[in-house]
């Protein structure tokens, strides 16, 4: 029997305000379903992947409202298999849920898609997080310099992170779908050769993902901003 080499933790969007009940059927979550599909698909039993489910759609200021659910998934999936590391792939306000979650140990990587990181959120990632932020350059719900900017500041803390612009990417990722998909396979993809290997690889090493259509000054490195 394969054993498990890895968790995934895949974390939808939602709002800034908003009571309304959290729903698989709505589009913040049906448009994660293909990426926790493709990791099952591609990876089978060696990876365990579960879509996380909020109470509500908002974050709800101070109140942090999908918090509690994300960390008590965290804590499941962490007790059903421990040891193993967590991944946890994040679109959106699932971007801002996965940088809180990201300072717990047993998180070893953060893929941050289009992410909302409104209060340096980013601060909250721990040192030794594997982090990739991708973000489309024509979204106007998130901010790409905002995470470029995180992305910075971790990079200048120690930590393997790095930013990759998709060239004209909007916020909903129904462009360039090739590109944020394959950006997950490979994350996950990097994650059990890490395991096979008995460990992380050092920050700065070339094996990081880099979109086959996105042209780019630098592969996988911060680009420079005014």
């Amino acid at each position: 029997m394969q054993s498990v080499r890895a968790l995934v933790l895949v974390l939808p969007g939602g709002t800034d305000h908003s009571y309304r009940p959290f729903s698989p059927r709505q589009p913040s979550a049906l448009r994660m379903y293909p990426f926790t599909w493709s990791i099952r698909a591609r990876f089978g039993r060696s990876v365990v992947v579960r879509q996380v489910r909020y109470r509500v759609y908002g974050w709800n200021g101070e109140q942090d409202s999908p918090m509690p659910y994300a960390r008590a998934a965290l804590d499941e999936i962490a007790g059903a298999h421990p040891g193993v590391p967590i991944v946890l792939i994040g679109h959106s306000m699932g971007g801002r849920v996965g940088a809180l979650l990201a300072a717990d140990p047993r998180v070893t990587g953060l893929l941050a898609l289009a992410p909302w990181w409104q209060h340096a959120d980013w601060r909250a990632i721990r040192d030794g997080v594997r982090v990739v932020a991708i973000h489309g350059t024509a979204d106007e719900r998130t901010y790409p310099r905002r995470t470029e900017k995180g992305v910075r500041e971790l990079r200048d803390r120690g930590v393997d992170a790095t930013f990759v612009p998709i060239p004209d990417g909007d916020h909903a990722m129904l462009d360039h779908i090739s590109v944020w998909q394959r950006a997950a396979l490979d994350f996950v993809g990097r994650t059990l050769r890490d395991v096979r290997r008995g460990g992380p690889p050092s920050a700065g090493q070339d094996e990081t993902f880099a979109p086959a259509d996105a042209t780019t000054s630098s592969r996988c490195s911060v680009r420079k901003t005014s």
